[in-house]
């Protein structure tokens, strides 16, 4: 009895981790202060429309989520601006998973 308590204890416990790493967005943190990260917000907020938005991720804006996503989506050692790549033809497909992660589309 004790190891099927234990067993749905467990479950249960690593259930509720998935679901709100995901419901946190399910990417990783951008370390504060990140420079493209914070390059990407302010492009991203003076380009398009809507950046202040709230977006599906808690406790972010539109922009905010989009440029994690492209922080997270990007090759660690990219070193250029995340928004104009994600407006060039190599980063198209990159654009649309974060514009649907952010609910950041046309």
């Amino acid at each position: 009895m004790n190891r099927i308590l234990a067993a749905l204890v467990s479950a249960l416990t690593l259930s509720l981790a998935a679901h709100f790493a995901l419901a946190a967005g399910g990417y990783n943190d951008v370390p504060p202060g990140d420079p493209q990260y914070l390059a990407c917000k302010a492009y991203a907020m003076n380009r398009w429309e809507g950046g202040s938005d709230k977006s599906p991720v808690a406790g972010q804006t539109k922009a905010e989520a989009f440029c994690e996503c492209l922080w997270n989506e990007t090759p660690d050692d990219f070193k250029g601006s995340l928004a104009k790549f994600s407006e060039s033809d190599k980063g198209a497909s990159v654009n649309k998973i974060c514009e649907k992660h952010s609910n950041w589309h046309d």
